[in-house]
This record gives C-alpha cells, structure tokens and sequence, in this order.
C-alpha cells in the first residue's frame, strides 16, 4: 500500500564532530520519499528516497555553501543523494531495522538505520492511518568521497569522519 510521508512533521539530519570538540548539526530540507509500506509485515516494503543535496542546512549559510561546493557533496555534479531499500524488519515491539544502499556523489554503499515504529493510530483530523518512525545510522564520509579536511595544530582535525544520521519521519496512508 502506498504511503505519504508528511513532510511537516519529517526530518532528515545529521551531525559530525567540529575540531574533534563539538558537534555540527545540519538537515535536508527538501526530499521526496516514496513509500510502499506493510506496517504489519515491514519485510513487504519498499522505500526510496531522493535529497536535494541544495537543501542542506546547518544554520550558518557560509558553511552550507562550502558543503554545497566540489569539497564536499559537489552539488553541480551531484545534486541528489538517494537511498533505495533492501531490507526493513521489526524485533520486538516497536524496534526497527533498515537496509538500504545508500547513494551520495555517484558512490553507492551499503546503511543499516535502526530504530523504532510508533504506531499505527489514526489521526483524529484526517481519520488516515499514520505510523512514525524515529531512525539513526552512521556512515564514514570519506567511503562516499567527502574527503576535504584541514589538520590542527593541536592534532586532530577540522572535520570528523564519521557522520551520525538521524531520521524522524510520519508517513499516513493513502486516501
């Protein structure tokens, strides 16, 4: 059954280590998901994503056009990460796993999101069926070719490796 997600109450982010001493948090802004989804039965479904990389936002617009820029995503050569299911699972009551390959600058690897399934309720406005779900991953930036960095003097580096994914997204069933 296919599934909207509402993107008013859906986000997709991240958050990498800053001068190895502090967090940056940023998000796509602007994505299309298309879902076919079996909430009972989570291994029937099928999930692809496409981001528009022009979309990032880290709340500093000099920072967010140098990652725009050939240093990092390159979003004149590739202006859309995409993400494609292979696998998405429920253990226990409300946790998740999610499969996928994973596409950013022509690169394609493998991610696994974890994580937990809310619902599904009925939502009181509409009466559609609505499911959330809360999901996190890590991937190594480097793998995808998001190799630019600058050394410290003290050691260290200005920009972590490892990238933290955070997902929160509301999907309500078709009308």
């Amino acid at each position: 059954m296919t599934w909207n997600i509402d993107k008013a109450h859906s986000k997709i982010g991240f958050s990498v280590r800053h001068m190895m001493i502090a967090k940056v948090h940023g998000e796509f802004t602007n994505f299309d998901v298309q879902l076919n989804l079996d909430p009972v039965e989570l291994g029937n479904s099928k999930i692809i994503a496409n981001i528009d990389v022009q979309s990032i936002d880290t709340a500093q617009s000099q920072r967010d056009d140098h990652l725009r820029s050939a240093d990092f995503f390159d979003v004149e050569a590739f202006p859309t990460i995409n993400f494609q299911s292979t696998d998405f699972e429920k253990s226990g009551d409300d946790n998740v796993r999610l499969e996928g390959l994973l596409t950013i600058r022509g690169i394609t690897k493998p991610i696994t999101l974890k994580g937990e399934q809310l619902g599904p309720v009925k939502n009181p406005m509409s009466g559609v069926r609505s499911v959330g779900y809360s999901l996190t991953g890590e991937l190594s930036r480097e793998d995808f070719g998001l190799t630019w960095n600058k050394a410290m003097e003290s050691g260290g580096v200005m920009v972590g490796k490892k990238v933290t994914i955070n997902i929160d997204v509301e999907v309500a069933e078709s009308e």
